[in-house]
């Protein structure tokens, strides 16, 4: 392996948002060496687009609020088929990990005495979101990169790893590239955790950045993990839709939290007719919905939309409680959100399917394989409630971390597989050595086509079919993919890897979406429009791979005690 960088570790974690970072220091303050790999520069990170929150029950606002009420609405908004356990150590745990987080130099906003402040989100019962004005994402990944580079914890920025490295069916490394220069990595660990979020750059409208093309979800399953419930895809409500350099753009959850409201082309609050209790803090599902269902029936906005307004508070108080939303609009639209409204609609936002993990450790069903963030499933369910995903990279990248070094503690570095790293090379390079053929753009588009069409916001059979069969034309065209250049920064070739897993991924979820034959959370299915109470409720998705193809079935879902079945069933209330 002369001709590779080669690096040993204890732990190596795939990843550097917030899940990723809070799990190599968890892990580092175990005592194992551990490495940190992002396919960016460190600190950009898509946990910086939870602009609105955390959702943890301290109690500071509304005084009883608890991890029952949490993990009670937790179960609710992810209609059920949320991993119990998974929502149970998630709703005690977060309210640790957010003093944690102050301890650690966070700075929240406070109430008048002095507590963090806490605001209303849609799904919750109580105002539970701690916050740092629109603007928390942020500063939850400034403290955790501050404790992690002080860890001593080593990162290795603009850094793809490609491929899991595994012997004895056991995860033993991984093989990566520099993205300046081509140059390739091989990493030996005892364990791996990843933490590469999500999925959305396989949809046209979406707001995801480049960085989010499956590859965690992707090389998991090559190596033989489990991925979960791959059907339930969040199309956030509220994303840019004007003008089309910047549609998909987040729109925070907080603009609704301080007492936005969704209009229609007729100046009617719709949301009357979809969730009469809860209005604009309705779950992200039903808002989704719910704006689609306006737009179709004719009443959007000029540019395909609705309206949000938040004009009617008193612009001072807009721009210090939501100064990026301010920005944002005044910077890239030429819109005052203090004076107009904004127009808004549903964009690719995020995955709650991923990597099958153990709830108390997120082991993965590969020995020496972790997964935590979103590109792990079960947490969230059908939907994912707002703020409960930097929750739960913090909950489950703490466990992440501690589990991988008290795993990694008992192996010894494995040799790595030449032969497999010199396939892999030979495949990485192989794009170059064709003269002409389809570039790797053309074949994302018509990814991102066929997933926007036929596995987007309402689904179909027949769709979900047509959808499936592009997939597999897209693979079978993977082979004459050609780009040009050098290995010198070359975003082309970054991108004909990606799509491997990419296709991956689109796969698993289309078949997953055509097998669950009802409409639950993110999933609907316009052919069957009903949620089943019975078959579907009790089973998730699976989808391994068996030799070359990919097996898609179902399998029982935990059963839940009867003490938190009698608690995720009881009555809620909406925010006042």
């Amino acid at each position: 392996m002369a001709d590779f960088d080669t690096h040993d570790y204890d732990i190596l974690v795939i990843g550097a948002g917030g899940a990723g970072i809070r799990a190599a220091i968890e892990a580092s303050a175990n005592g194992v060496k551990v490495a940190l790999v992002c396919k960016s520069l460190l600190g950009k990170a898509h946990t910086v687009m939870a602009e609105g929150g955390v959702a943890a029950a301290l109690g500071n606002v509304d005084p009883e609020d608890g991890w029952k009420t949490h993990f009670r609405d937790t179960i609710q908004g992810g209609k059920f088929m949320n991993n119990w356990r998974m929502a149970q150590i998630h709703a005690q745990e977060a309210p640790e990990r957010v003093k944690e987080l102050e301890e650690w130099g966070a700075v929240w906003d406070r109430t008048d005495d002095g507590r963090i402040l806490q605001r209303a989100f849609g799904g919750h019962s109580f105002r539970r979101l701690a916050h740092v004005g629109d603007r928390t994402g942020l500063e939850i990944i400034r403290t955790l990169q501050d404790r992690g580079i002080h860890a001593g914890i080593d990162v290795f920025m603009e850094c793809t790893v490609g491929r899991l490295l595994t012997e004895d069916g056991r995860v033993t490394g991984a093989f990566a590239y520099w993205r300046e220069n081509g140059r390739f990595i091989i990493f030996r660990a005892k364990a791996v955790i990843m933490a590469t979020g999500g999925i959305g750059k396989m949809y046209h409208i979406t707001s995801n950045s480049w960085e989010y093309t499956g590859d965690g979800m992707g090389m998991a399953y090559e190596v033989g993990a489990d991925l979960l419930d791959m059907e339930f895809t969040q199309f956030h409500p509220t994303g840019m839709v004007w003008p089309p350099g910047v549609r998909g753009i987040l729109i925070t959850e907080a603009v609704r939290g301080e007492g936005g409201l969704l209009k229609n082309s007729n100046g009617e609050r719709f949301m009357e007719n979809y969730d009469a209790a809860r209005m604009e803090l309705s779950t992200r599902d039903i808002v989704a919905k719910a704006i689609n269902s306006e737009v179709r029936a004719g009443r959007g906005s000029p540019h395909g939309g609705v309206f949000l307004d938040i004009s009617h508070r008193e612009a001072e108080y807009i721009k210090r409680k939501l100064p990026s939303m301010y920005h944002q609009f005044k910077d890239l639209a030429d819109v005052d959100i203090t004076k107009e409204p904004m127009e808004v609609g549903p964009t690719m936002h995020y995955m709650m399917g991923g990597i099958r993990v153990e709830p108390e450790t997120a082991q993965t069903t590969v020995p020496g394989l972790f997964a935590c963030g979103e590109c792990a499933g079960g947490m969230h369910g059908a939907n994912r409630l707002g703020g409960n995903s930097l929750s739960d990279l913090l909950v489950f990248g703490k466990r992440a971390g501690q589990a991988a070094a008290d795993f990694a503690r008992g192996q010894s570095t494995t040799a790595i597989n030449q032969q497999v790293v010199d396939d892999t090379a030979k495949e990485m390079a192989a794009p170059f050595e064709r003269a002409r053929g389809e570039t790797p753009y053309d074949l994302q588009n018509a990814l991102q086509d066929a997933m926007q069409t036929g596995a987007g916001i309402i689904r179909t059979a027949d769709d979900l079919r047509k959808c499936i069969e592009t997939i597999r034309e897209i693979a079978q065209r993977m082979p004459a993919m050609y780009v040009e250049g050098s290995r010198l920064y070359n975003p082309g070739w970054h991108l004909s890897w990606d799509m491997r897993h990419m296709l991956t991924v689109a796969e698993a979820v289309s078949r997953c979406a055509l097998q669950r034959e009802e409409s639950r959370g993110g999933h609907t299915r316009d052919d069957f429009p009903e949620t089943d109470h019975g078959h579907w409720e009790s089973v998730s998705s699976v989808s391994r791979r068996r030799g070359d193809e990919m097996e898609v079935t179902t399998t029982p879902k935990p059963e839940m005690p009867e003490d938190l079945r009698a608690l995720a069933t009881s009555e809620s209330r909406a925010v006042p």
